[in-house]
């Protein structure tokens, strides 16, 4: 059994910076993608980052490219959300992501290619 527990979400002015965090416990986390999806109110699932169980490939959507980055401790079974130059429009429950299948190398942004996932926490950024 897999689960994913995030933390760092809060309130943060337009402009801040917030790191998240998600532990993983049980199942093999170092050979897994791992991804971050958020979700505001009356929209769609979006994805954010992902990065390769190696570490060697991270990938982001458009609208986070060049603020966010994405990096993983396999040791720790922790993977990161790095969130700098904040805007109004990243408001949104982030959630972490565990892919179910070994050693990929290709990135993977689709939330149904994704088995477990963690309850979420809550990024509010103000103007």
């Amino acid at each position: 059994q897999v689960q994913l527990v995030e933390s760092g979400g809060g309130l943060v002015q337009a402009g801040g910076s917030l790191r998240l965090s998600c532990a993983a416990s049980g199942r093999t986390f170092s050979s897994n993608v791992m991804a971050w999806f958020r979700q505001a109110p009356g929209k769609e699932r979006e994805f954010v980052a992902g990065i390769t169980w190696n570490g060697a490939n991270a990938y982001y959507g458009d609208s986070v490219k060049g603020r966010f980055t994405i990096y993983r401790d396999n040791a720790k079974k922790t993977v990161y959300l790095q969130m700098n130059s904040l805007k109004t429009e990243d408001t949104a429950v982030y959630s972490c992501a565990q892919d179910l299948s070994n050693w990929r190398l290709s990135p993977i942004t689709d939330p149904r290619d994704f088995v477990y996932w963690g309850q979420g926490t809550q990024v509010t950024v103000s103007s």
